[in-house]
């Protein structure tokens, strides 16, 4: 998941909205949203090469994105675990949020750079393993987070986040709205795109909030709505590598309330 907007207890019907693009290479097999067979209490899309995922929530009301942290000074181990099981770990795990990171702060540096956020019905955390800052729980608020540190302000994060504050306002706000937002194939200005060294055609796909190119691009849109009574609503809109969407999911529950 390579953009992600949130808005943390600042809506009068939803105590938590997510919406998020998943960029990924093309060749990379993936598994619809949907609950997990080998572990029910898992809803998620799932990375099928390496297991793990980019987004998940639980029965018991807990969420978990991950993203990478995009450093192209930073030197990757062929043997780093893979970052998309720190999701499904969370979900799993019965400690919760805070406990979970200070478990993960000891070790986090064998893995690639990574961004994480970890919900349940009071709290929202954010950490990232680069920096060495430690996990901080976020006020009420809407923040964005793609490939850097929580609203880092990238072009495409900034105009993402606007455009997501400005659907918030209406106290019934459309999934299709928010989907539509994560829809922007715009790239940024040529000379405000982040540069990491990739060839400059990738580099400009990758300005945009929703990625076109022949070899990488947004595979994925989900919206994630939890009501202040723990109902929950999630979307999620597949698209082959034209950017066509291929599929799409809603999926609901109960969950826990706030």
């Amino acid at each position: 998941m390579c953009l992600l907007v949130v808005a943390w207890q600042t809506h009068p019907r939803y105590r938590l909205i997510v919406a998020g693009n998943r960029d990924e290479f093309h060749e990379r097999p993936t598994a619809p949203l949907g609950w997990w067979s080998d572990e029910p209490g898992v809803l998620a899309g799932r990375d099928l090469r390496a297991g793990g995922t980019w987004l998940g929530l639980s029965r018991a009301g807990r969420i978990g994105l991950v993203t990478n942290f995009r450093d192209a000074d930073a030197a990757v181990r062929a043997d780093a675990p893979s970052r998309g099981a720190l999701v499904p770990a969370f979900l799993r795990d019965a400690s919760g949020a805070a406990p979970y990171l200070d478990e993960l702060q000891a070790r986090a540096t064998q893995y690639a750079g990574f961004n994480l956020l970890l919900g349940d019905a009071t709290a929202l955390h954010y950490y990232t393993n680069v920096g060495g800052a430690p996990p901080r729980v976020l006020a009420p608020g809407i923040y964005g987070l793609s490939n850097h540190r929580l609203d880092e302000p990238w072009p495409k994060l900034v105009r993402t986040r606007e455009r997501f504050s400005a659907v918030l306002r209406d106290p019934d706000p459309a999934p299709a709205a928010l989907l539509g937002l994560l829809g922007d194939t715009t790239p940024a200005a040529l000379d405000t795109a982040p540069d990491a060294g990739l060839p400059a055609d990738l580099e400009r796909a990758l300005s945009a909030p929703f990625v076109r190119h022949e070899r990488y691009g947004t595979r994925c849109s989900t919206v994630v709505l939890v009501a202040h009574d723990g109902r929950t609503t999630v979307y999620e809109h597949r698209f082959e590598i034209t950017g066509a969407q291929s599929g799409a999911s809603r999926l609901e529950f109960a969950g826990y309330p706030g």
